[in-house]
């Protein structure tokens, strides 16, 4: 990299489309698997999933970037989604996912620039301009930024390795099983924390991204247990939000959740139930926390079989969904 030759190009130099996504509001937005990409940091940029077929803006393997909210975030879409109007596609149909991918690390450098109060316009987006690695001609060297990508993924893959499929014994979706509601605290126990045995622990807090994780922490006072769930009661936003833990960690301002003695399930049961609970985002907040109180009266809907929850249906539906995702990845 340090060694290349830069140079700055307007965006529409190098896209051919530069294209706003189309206004769609949440009473017109009807329930569906489409992925809805607007102006979030988190999640890809998805901002829900929905089913609307006309009034919108589709569009496949290209990049967003938000004009406001999250005002700068780029991502990569190699799959169908629909475009709010707080996001930008910009797309060349020549470029490989690669170049896409190392455009959009390039392209967020400019998100300094812009705020919530300064937004990317339509006219802003036209004079903005991205700097690439060129040839001795100064023209884009794409054969450079597609390798330099191509090894980075690798790196990964070497690295990290891809779970097996699951065999999957049971198709139904949610829609094929009953439901039912639950007392949480018939299931759960609030977790106590136990001894220290770790100088260095991931501390989990009321966030609401990345699975709670705030920072590594030395010297920790205590610690949970791995297989915990975590359930923001208040703070930063992620307020009624659950996680699970595979493994251990300390906590600040959160509430942890174990499985009462009685009950053994598996981690992707754990997984589907936390979902669940995090349907109380947006209702737990500021002058309305997760007390104890509240949480002894907390209730769940849980999928049942013979009116008892059906765990088995819950391990086997995630596991369909890791095996979609490693599918995906697969195909890098």
């Amino acid at each position: 990299m340090k060694n290349k030759k830069w140079k700055s190009f307007l965006l529409n130099e190098i896209f051919t489309t530069i294209q706003r996504g189309k206004r769609l509001t949440k009473n017109k937005q009807t329930p569906g698997d489409v992925p809805y990409i607007s102006s979030t940091m988190t999640n890809n940029g998805t901002d829900g999933f929905i089913g609307n077929e006309t009034g919108v803006r589709f569009f496949q393997d290209c990049l967003t970037i938000a004009n406001s909210g999250s005002v700068g975030s780029v991502f990569y879409h190699d799959y169908r989604f629909i475009a709010s109007d707080h996001a930008t596609v910009l797309i060349n149909p020549k470029l490989s996912k690669f170049h896409y991918l190392f455009l959009g690390t390039c392209l967020k450098m400019i998100k300094e620039k812009y705020s919530f109060n300064r937004e990317i316009s339509d006219k802003r987006i036209k004079t903005e301009r991205i700097t690439l690695p060129v040839k001795d001609d100064n023209t884009p060297d794409w054969d450079f930024m597609e390798e330099y990508i191509r090894g980075k993924f690798n790196q990964i893959k070497d690295t990290y390795k891809i779970p097996e499929f699951h065999e999957i014994s049971d198709e139904r979706e949610l829609n094929d099983v009953e439901w039912r509601d639950f007392l949480v605290k018939d299931y759960f126990n609030m977790a106590k924390s136990r001894s220290v045995t770790h100088d260095e622990l991931p501390l989990i807090s009321a966030k609401k991204d990345n699975n709670g994780y705030k920072e590594v922490i030395k010297n920790p006072r205590n610690q949970f247990e791995k297989g915990t769930i975590t359930w923001n009661k208040i703070g930063d936003g992620g307020a009624g939000l659950a996680y699970y833990h595979d493994y251990t960690f300390t906590m600040d301002s959160i509430n942890v959740l174990a499985l009462k003695s009685d009950i053994d399930i598996s981690k992707y049961s754990a997984i589907f139930i936390t979902r669940l609970l995090s349907q109380y985002f947006g209702i737990f907040r500021f002058g309305n926390t997760l007390s104890m109180n509240r949480f002894r009266r907390t209730k769940f809907m849980l999928p049942v079989k013979n009116n008892q929850p059906d765990f088995d249906f819950m391990e086997q539906y995630m596991k369909r969904i890791e095996n979609r995702v490693m599918s995906r990845i697969g195909k890098l």
